[in-house]
């Protein structure tokens, strides 16, 4: 059963989803805000198997291999900063109705998967999902994740059946394919992609004069994403640095000068 759900605001936007008798989606703590009284709502530390339900099967060896495949997950949301409990909304009584929404302002998405092809996304992105996505943690390579916005871990997205992502700012759709193959990017500004898409992060410039003035002055850092093939991409106009540099100069706690943080005259 296909998920119906619509993307409802402007600024902060939620997801109002609709379901149907005894369909079930889950989302990460903290994204829910309401719900209908024939929906119930249930907390765990495991994700969906694929089908909704956890199973465990095979008398007490199957509830073994449950225990520790849940420890196992919650423990790889934990190194990669994700909740460690998702929250199952199902509807028992005819049709139900449940909201949820993102942790920044800014938009929302739902993506379809058809089982073909995985999704990934940043960290924190993932909102709501139906029973049949499966929702789980893809570590990056060391020189990447330590230079690249998302740190070392992506969310990973397979099965089949609609997943809800949100991010800051607006959003933009792109196919590097249509750009020649390859883009570059802010490492704070990219929300999500295909499957088949290579993420990688770049130094910008050489360690020469106009490689430092760019880091020092250009507000880049060292490093830009790159994305590369034949797939879709999605970046956000607003990044979690930047909203926090803009918060922190509005509470006077910004001191640091054209050159940013290198230079900072904060003494606080």
């Amino acid at each position: 059963m296909t998920l119906q759900q619509e993307i409802v605001g402007n600024a902060m936007q939620m997801a109002v989803v609709n379901l149907g008798l005894g369909q079930t989606v889950y989302c990460e703590a903290g994204k829910f805000l309401f719900k209908t009284t024939n929906v119930t709502m249930e907390t765990r530390l495991s994700g969906p198997s694929g089908g909704g339900q956890p199973s465990g099967g095979g008398g007490m060896g199957g509830m073994l291999r449950q225990a520790v495949g849940t420890a196992m997950q919650a423990g790889q949301r934990a190194l990669a900063g994700e909740s460690l409990a998702f929250q199952y909304f199902t509807s028992t009584g005819g049709e139900g109705t449940v909201g949820f929404a993102g942790v920044l302002p800014g938009e929302m998405r739902a993506l379809e998967l058809d089982g073909t092809r995985a999704w990934f996304a940043e960290k924190d992105a993932f909102v709501a999902a139906e029973s049949t996505v499966r929702f789980g943690i893809a570590f990056q390579g060391g020189r990447t994740g330590r230079s690249g916005g998302e740190g070392f871990v992506l969310e990973k997205f397979t099965g089949q059946g609609t997943v809800i992502i949100a991010g800051a700012g607006n959003f933009i759709d792109l196919n590097p394919a249509d750009f020649g193959g390859r883009i570059e990017v802010d490492t704070g500004c990219v929300v999500a992609f295909e499957e088949g898409i290579q993420y990688g992060v770049q130094r910008i410039g050489g360690l020469n004069r106009q490689g430092l003035m760019n880091a020092v002055f250009g507000g880049e850092g060292l490093s830009l994403a790159t994305l590369e093939g034949n797939g879709r991409v999605i970046l956000q106009s607003l990044t979690i640095e930047s909203l926090a540099n803009a918060l922190r100069k509005a509470q006077g706690g910004d001191k640091q000068g054209p050159t940013g943080g290198l230079f900072s005259t904060d003494a606080g």
